[in-house]
């Protein structure tokens, strides 16, 4: 796990040692630059030492200096690989780098290359002969890769900062666009980026461009689609289960390739329990790390402890009080450097932070929720299509109104929260459920807020084409692609890249493997949520590890109290940032006192707003 940035174009040495300097937390290890000054291409790399630690520096090179490379993130397949290159006749170098590998696999098969890779990545691959420059970005985006085009200039980094210290970047205006994207969905999805002028490569994506003439030339190469075969909802659900297991095992197991101190992170839910437990079939010393908090309503130690107790595991417990986290949070939301509203991430990163003393690498349960349906709204969409057929249209707004006079409960997942969001998701169209339900704020009120007439065609854009390109007309798929596709990747992945980061921590997700995936496409809706029950398959397949108790357990996730914290004025809103000069002050004053006045729940909106106004904008301002 590291830090990559470079450019084709203007500027030198120094310009790349800027961008380098802010990916130093990515990489603590060691760092490394090439230089092509004729040709313009400038090429840096921070690295984390996980794999070939004497072997492995980069930007890398092969032996004729043809082809180089540098890269972020780890290749699970890279000795089969390197066995298959070395019967064709290429000649390693390193003893086990993975990243020795993207240098022959583009000389052998060129931009096929990606497809053959099981992993995490992010690379930029200058082939000299050619005059070319590959970049490619992993099947889920697990790695991020943010770029920047100009005529005759092109610039890439993992990190927005990284990107933006480039001198002819350094102007940053925010882009109206994204930010009206982030207060819809709680994220900025991409391509979108926070500055106008820069986007992100997307998972399952590469970029080719000529260095003479350094224009972006994109090509999705990979995208997730569920395929439904339609006979295994007749086959025995033992045999899916079972095969489900079998890949999920072997997953595991290639996620502990590393040459440094690996653990796990372990929740006590499902999923980190799974993982924990196939884990500890192949290395019994490994230890899990759990983080606790004093708030009963918030805290999940109890579970991580009883599951480390049933599993047989070692298990490091970090415990801090609500108000050591909420004094930290400035801290963490600070090193952001695009805005995600994703509250989770305080709780990640504390975890990340303690799990970094003891390991380098942890292994984490990302993608179960979103492949095997095990979020609420899977059962929220069954019931949403009983309501839209059966209750009339004039009655929804009413009972949206009744709804929002319940009293505001700041509980985890309270009742008035999930059934107010509920009604305002039936407001729209089918296709817009998902993101509404999801979002801080409805599309009216993101017009109100930037004072300006607002088109949910092209505010959820993505959302939508996500809706209208399955294959499946069953709703339950529908909200699988559009957590897999969108909320995985700009969110839940991000989050998580984010919070490893912060402390030099490479996070590991089993449930990603393309193995696996492959398999669980084909896996129809009925099975994963069966007759009320989410992940249903799944937990079937656990149950030949896991107890029942773990596996049947009330579901939580992993948050903070930030809505109380808001009405109580625990956490202080802070001064505007200059953003705000161009949205409606009304708005948003009205919302900041109807929560505290416990009239209404505007906690999402608000802790998205709290995340922008404390992090670091470089002064920009939003485009007119």
């Amino acid at each position: 796990m590291c830090g990559i940035c470079g450019f084709v174009g203007t500027g030198g040495p120094e310009a790349l040692a800027a961008m380098n300097a802010s990916l130093a937390r990515r990489g603590p290890d060691g760092e490394g630059f090439f230089h092509d000054a004729p040709a313009g291409v400038h090429l840096a790399h921070r690295r984390l030492a996980i794999i070939d630690l004497a072997g492995g520096a980069q930007p890398m090179a092969t032996v004729d200096g043809q082809l180089v490379v540098t890269y972020n993130g780890e290749i699970y397949n890279h000795g089969q690989l390197r066995q298959e290159l070395t019967a064709r006749g290429h000649r390693f170098v390193s003893d086990h780098s993975d990243t020795e590998i993207l240098l022959h696999g583009w000389r052998e098969w060129g931009p096929e290359l990606p497809a053959r890779l099981n992993g995490m990545w992010a690379f930029a691959l200058y082939d000299k002969a050619r005059g070319e420059l590959f970049c490619s970005r992993d099947r889920f985006g697990k790695k991020p890769f943010f770029y920047a085009a100009r005529p005759g200039f092109f610039a890439f980094a993992s990190e927005l900062s990284s990107l933006v210290a480039h001198p002819l970047l350094v102007a940053r205006t925010i882009s109206r666009t994204s930010l009206r994207k982030y207060f819809a969905y709680g994220f900025i999805p991409g391509p979108n980026a926070l500055y106008a002028g820069t986007h992100k490569l997307e998972g399952g994506a590469n970029l080719l461009l000529d260095v003479r003439d350094p224009v972006p030339r994109l090509r999705r190469w990979w995208t997730f689609r569920l395929e439904p075969d339609h006979a295994l909802a007749s086959a025995p659900p033992a045999g899916v289960a079972e095969r489900v297991l079998t890949l999920l095992d072997a997953a595991v197991a290639r996620r502990l390739m590393a040459d440094v101190p690996l653990g796990i992170f372990l929740s006590g839910g499902v999923d980190s329990s799974a993982v924990t437990a196939l884990a500890a079939r192949h290395a019994p010393d490994i230890r899990a790390f759990s983080i606790g908090f004093d708030d009963p309503a918030f805290d999940e130690s109890a579970k991580s402890r009883l599951a480390a107790k049933a599993l047989g595991v070692a298990r490091h417990e970090a415990r801090l009080s609500l108000q050591a986290a909420l004094a930290l949070m400035p801290e963490i939301v600070g090193r952001l450097d695009e805005p995600m509203g994703d509250v989770s991430l305080i709780p990640t990163a504390l975890l990340c932070r303690e799990t970094r003393r003891h390991v380098t690498v942890a292994l984490g349960g990302d993608g179960a929720d979103e492949l095997f349906a095990g979020y609420d709204p899977f059962k929220a969409v069954r019931a949403a299509e009983w309501y839209s057929r059966l209750m009339p249209k004039p009655l929804h707004r009413a009972l949206a109104l009744l709804a929002a006079r319940l009293p505001v409960g700041h509980g985890y997942m309270a009742a008035s929260f999930k059934l107010n969001r509920f009604l305002r998701g039936l407001s729209q169209p089918p296709k817009l459920w998902n993101p509404v339900w999801l979002g801080p704020l409805a599309p009216g009120e993101v017009a109100d807020l930037f004072a300006e007439p607002i088109d949910p065609e092209d505010l959820y854009s993505e959302a939508i084409a996500i809706f209208e390109s399955g294959e499946s007309r069953d709703m339950v798929d529908r909200t699988m692609e559009f957590y897999t596709r969108l909320y995985l990747q700009d969110d839940i992945l991000v989050k998580t890249d984010r919070a490893g980061m912060m402390h030099s921590l490479e996070v590991r997700a089993p449930f990603l493997d393309i193995e696996l995936v492959d398999y669980v496409r084909t896996i129809p809706a009925g099975l994963k949520f069966h007759r009320g029950t989410t992940k249903y398959i799944l937990k079937k397949a656990l149950e030949a590890v896991l107890p029942h108790q773990i596996i049947y357990q009330k579901k939580q996730g992993f948050g903070v109290p930030v809505g109380r914290w808001l009405a109580e004025g625990m956490l202080p809103m802070g001064a505007p940032s200059p953003v705000e000069a161009g949205l409606d002050a009304a708005a948003i004053t009205a919302k900041i006192t109807g929560h505290r006045a416990g009239r209404a729940d505007h906690r999402l909106f608000l802790w998205n707003l709290w995340v922008l106004r404390h992090m670091d904008l470089g002064g920009g301002r939003l485009a007119v």
